[in-house]
């Protein structure tokens, strides 16, 4: 039987390291302390409230800014710690049920360019 909810098995690493990290990129710099909240909150409601697609849509959002941003710190770290984030919780959907691998397939693509020297 396919579970609905498996995707939520592998949502701690991001929900934890992600809100601090996409508010640098959103920022372009040390975000205010609210931001950071405000990115807290909208993954705890996609997580408590949204769907696969609704997740998977916000972490392609976080990829985007991730791809686009600069290298100057502290965004730099962020960056690097969202592509670390992104990918490996895209890895980990290699293993749950239902299409959530085939969806992101050309994410995990454009991940592994970047690791090998690529542009995202």
């Amino acid at each position: 039987m396919l579970r609905r909810d498996a995707w939520l098995s592998i949502t701690p690493e991001p929900e934890r390291e992600l809100p601090a990290a996409v508010a640098t990129l959103r920022a372009g710099g040390q975000p205010e302390r609210e931001c950071v909240e405000r990115e807290r909150s909208r993954i705890e409601r996609l997580v408590v409230c949204g769907t696969q697609r609704e997740w998977l849509a916000y972490l392609s959002s976080a990829l985007a800014l991730a791809e686009r941003a600069g290298a100057d710190e502290p965004v730099a770290s962020a960056r690097g710690l969202v592509l670390d984030v992104v990918r490996n919780h895209h890895q980990l959907l290699l293993g749950l049920p239902g299409r959530a691998a085939d969806l992101t397939a050309g994410e995990r693509a454009r991940l592994d360019s970047i690791e090998n020297g690529g542009h995202g």
